[in-house]
C-alpha cells in the first residue's frame, strides 16, 4: 500500500477514508481508483453486484492484502499503524467455536483483541445483552439457532469497542423473523451511534438501513449519496409496473406518451414524470394486454440497476 500522509492534528478525521484505492489481479483491474469516506456515527452501505470489488476493499481495510495504490485508513492511521484494534469485522461465514459457550467465544476474542484483562467479561456481558443472548451465555454455540449466530457473531465483532464495525452480508441466509432481529439489531447500533460499514445485495436492508450508500461498478464508485439525492438519478415522480402478454405493445404506448420505460421479461417499468393515480395509469394503457399493475415510489432498486446498468455499457 503506498504511503500517505496522515490528517493534520485538529482536523475533522472520517472514521474510514479510503483515497484512490487501485489494485489489479492477474492484470484485471479490481479496484480502480475506489474513494469514498464514511463519517462517524454513519451506516454506509458498500454495493455492487458480485466481483464488484467489496471484498477486496474490507481486506485492504483491515490489512489482509495490500493495494497497488492509494490508501485506505481508519481514523487516521493504516494497518500497519494500528488501525486493525480499531476495526470490529463481522464477516459472512459464521466465526465462531461450537464447542465453546457464548461467553467463551467472547472472552477469547476479547484477549485476542487485547481488551485488559479485567475488563473482558464485563465486555463479553454488554455485547451479550445488546444482540439479545444475554440468556444464553452458558450455551454452547452449537445449540443456537442461525439467527443467533448471526447476532453472536456481532457481539465478537463488538467486543473490543471498534471505531468502525464491517457488516459483510450480516443476514444472508436468515429467515425473515431472523432477518428482522438482526436489521432491528443493527438499527440499535446506529442510533448508539456505532459507525458501519455494511455490505449487502439486500437492497431492501441498504435502502432501510443506511444513511449514505455507495454503489460501485467497474472498481469505483458509480453513485453516491443519501437516498434522497440517489433518486434524482431516475427522472421520475414514481414508476408504473405492468406485467403484459405483450411488452412490446407497452412499450409502444410508453414512448407515445412520452415515458421513459425499462423492460425485464414481462415487466415494463415506467418512469411516470408526476405523480398519477393507479387509475389515471390503467387509463393511459387501457385496451393493451396488461396482466398486472401497480405504482411504487423510486426504490434502491431501480436506482441500482440504472447505475449498473450504464456503467456496464459505458465500459464496453
Amino acid at each position: 500500500m503506498t504511503s500517505e500522509a496522515a490528517p493534520a492534528a485538529g482536523a475533522t478525521t472520517p472514521v474510514l477514508a479510503v483515497r484512490d484505492l487501485k489494485i489489479a489481479f492477474a492484470g484485471r483491474p479490481v479496484l480502480d481508483g475506489l474513494t469514498f469516506e464514511v463519517a462517524s456515527g454513519e451506516v454506509y452501505g458498500l454495493l455492487g453486484p458480485n466481483g464488484a470489488g467489496k471484498t477486496t476493499c474490507i481486506n485492504i481495510t483491515c490489512g489482509l492484502l495490500g493495494a497497488d495504490a492509494g490508501s485506505a485508513r481508519v481514523a487516521g492511521l493504516a494497518p500497519g499503524e494500528g488501525a486493525r484494534r480499531e476495526i470490529g469485522v463481522v464477516p459472512q461465514e459464521i466465526a465462531l467455536y461450537r464447542q465453546l459457550t457464548c461467553m467463551e467465544n467472547l472472552l477469547f476474542f476479547a484477549g485476542a483483541h487485547d481488551v485488559a484483562v479485567q475488563r473482558r467479561r464485563e465486555r463479553a456481558e454488554r455485547c451479550l445483552e445488546a444482540v439479545q443472548l444475554g440468556d444464553r451465555a452458558d450455551d454452547l454455540v452449537a445449540t443456537l439457532s442461525g439467527g443467533m449466530h448471526r447476532r453472536l457473531n456481532v457481539a465478537v465483532g463488538l467486543v473490543h469497542e471498534p471505531l468502525l464495525l464491517i457488516l459483510d452480508e450480516p443476514t444472508v441466509g436468515l429467515d425473515l423473523e431472523a432477518r428482522q432481529l438482526s436489521w432491528e439489531l443493527i438499527e440499535t447500533l446506529r442510533r448508539t451511534g456505532t459507525t458501519i460499514l455494511l455490505t449487502t445485495h439486500y437492497l431492501e436492508e441498504a435502502e432501510a438501513l443506511c444513511t449514505r450508500i455507495g454503489i460501485m461498478a467497474g472498481g469505483r464508485l458509480a453513485a453516491e449519496g443519501e437516498m434522497a439525492e440517489l433518486r434524482g438519478r431516475i427522472p421520475a415522480a414514481e414508476l408504473g409496473v405492468i406485467h403484459a402478454e405483450n411488452p412490446g405493445e407497452i412499450e409502444r404506448r410508453a414512448e407515445g406518451l412520452g415515458f421513459e420505460y425499462r423492460t425485464a421479461g414481462d415487466a415494463v417499468t415506467v418512469w411516470l414524470p408526476e405523480r398519477r393515480r393507479l387509475e389515471q395509469v390503467a387509463e393511459d394503457f387501457a385496451g393493451l394486454s396488461v396482466r398486472s399493475l401497480s405504482v411504487r415510489p423510486v426504490g434502491l432498486e431501480q436506482i441500482y440497476q440504472e447505475v449498473t446498468a450504464v456503467s456496464g455499457r459505458l465500459a464496453v
